[in-house]
Protein backbone atom coordinates (compact mmCIF):
# COMPACT_ATOMS: atom_id res chain seq x y z
CA UNK A 1 0.00 0.00 0.00
CA UNK A 2 1.31 3.44 -0.89
CA UNK A 3 1.86 6.26 1.57
CA UNK A 4 -0.82 8.98 1.84
CA UNK A 5 -0.10 12.05 -0.29
CA UNK A 6 -0.95 14.45 2.53
CA UNK A 7 1.80 12.90 4.68
CA UNK A 8 4.50 13.47 2.09
CA UNK A 9 7.51 11.25 1.38
CA UNK A 10 9.25 9.50 4.28
CA UNK A 11 12.87 10.43 4.82
CA UNK A 12 14.63 9.47 8.04
CA UNK A 13 15.31 12.66 10.06
CA UNK A 14 18.96 11.79 10.70
CA UNK A 15 19.48 11.29 6.96
CA UNK A 16 18.19 14.80 6.23
CA UNK A 17 20.58 16.21 8.86
CA UNK A 18 23.51 14.35 7.30
CA UNK A 19 22.70 15.67 3.82
CA UNK A 20 22.39 19.27 5.07
CA UNK A 21 25.69 18.97 6.95
CA UNK A 22 27.33 17.50 3.84
CA UNK A 23 26.15 20.43 1.67
CA UNK A 24 27.45 23.01 4.18
CA UNK A 25 30.91 21.45 4.39
CA UNK A 26 31.19 20.64 0.63
CA UNK A 27 32.66 17.27 1.56
CA UNK A 28 32.88 14.52 -1.08
CA UNK A 29 32.64 11.62 1.39
CA UNK A 30 29.65 9.30 0.85
CA UNK A 31 26.89 9.18 3.47
CA UNK A 32 26.49 5.71 5.02
CA UNK A 33 22.89 4.75 5.68
CA UNK A 34 20.85 1.78 6.80
CA UNK A 35 17.57 3.58 6.01
CA UNK A 36 16.54 1.67 2.87
CA UNK A 37 12.91 2.83 3.20
CA UNK A 38 13.76 6.55 2.88
CA UNK A 39 12.45 8.23 -0.27
CA UNK A 40 14.88 10.11 -2.50
CA UNK A 41 14.01 13.83 -2.51
CA UNK A 42 15.37 16.63 -4.75
CA UNK A 43 17.84 17.76 -2.04
CA UNK A 44 19.71 14.45 -2.51
CA UNK A 45 20.69 15.10 -6.16
CA UNK A 46 24.45 14.81 -6.65
CA UNK A 47 25.01 13.31 -3.20
CA UNK A 48 26.88 10.03 -2.77
CA UNK A 49 25.36 7.39 -0.52
CA UNK A 50 26.45 3.99 0.71
CA UNK A 51 23.31 1.91 1.25
CA UNK A 52 23.48 -1.20 3.41
CA UNK A 53 22.06 -4.33 1.78
CA UNK A 54 22.31 -6.53 4.86
CA UNK A 55 25.89 -7.60 4.26
CA UNK A 56 27.84 -4.70 2.76
CA UNK A 57 27.41 -1.10 1.67
CA UNK A 58 26.54 -0.44 -1.99
CA UNK A 59 27.77 2.95 -3.30
CA UNK A 60 25.38 5.06 -5.41
CA UNK A 61 25.27 8.64 -6.65
CA UNK A 62 21.78 10.15 -6.75
CA UNK A 63 20.60 11.50 -10.10
CA UNK A 64 17.43 13.30 -11.18
CA UNK A 65 15.76 10.11 -12.44
CA UNK A 66 15.91 8.56 -8.94
CA UNK A 67 13.62 11.12 -7.27
CA UNK A 68 10.56 9.47 -5.75
CA UNK A 69 12.15 6.03 -5.49
CA UNK A 70 13.34 4.41 -2.27
CA UNK A 71 17.05 4.11 -1.44
CA UNK A 72 16.68 0.34 -1.03
CA UNK A 73 15.71 -0.10 -4.67
CA UNK A 74 19.30 0.64 -5.70
CA UNK A 75 20.95 -1.84 -3.31
CA UNK A 76 19.71 -5.36 -4.06
CA UNK A 77 19.68 -7.73 -1.10
CA UNK A 78 19.83 -10.95 -3.10
CA UNK A 79 22.39 -12.07 -5.65
CA UNK A 80 21.22 -14.07 -8.68
CA UNK A 81 23.86 -16.67 -9.50
CA UNK A 82 22.19 -17.97 -12.66
CA UNK A 83 20.20 -21.04 -13.53
CA UNK A 84 21.51 -24.56 -13.01
CA UNK A 85 23.33 -25.82 -16.11
CA UNK A 86 21.77 -28.76 -17.97
CA UNK A 87 24.57 -31.22 -17.08
CA UNK A 88 24.09 -30.59 -13.35
CA UNK A 89 20.35 -31.31 -13.38
CA UNK A 90 19.21 -34.68 -12.07
CA UNK A 91 18.91 -37.39 -14.66
CA UNK A 92 15.43 -38.92 -15.09
CA UNK A 93 14.90 -42.26 -13.36
CA UNK A 94 14.57 -45.35 -15.53
CA UNK A 95 11.58 -47.53 -14.70
CA UNK A 96 12.10 -51.24 -14.09
CA UNK A 97 10.05 -53.47 -16.39
CA UNK A 98 8.80 -56.74 -14.86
Amino acid sequence: MARSIWKGPFVHPSLIKKVEKQKESDSKRPIKTWSRNSTIIPEFIGQKFEIHNGKKFIPITVSEEMIGHKLGEFAPTRQFLGHTPAEKKAEPKKEDKK
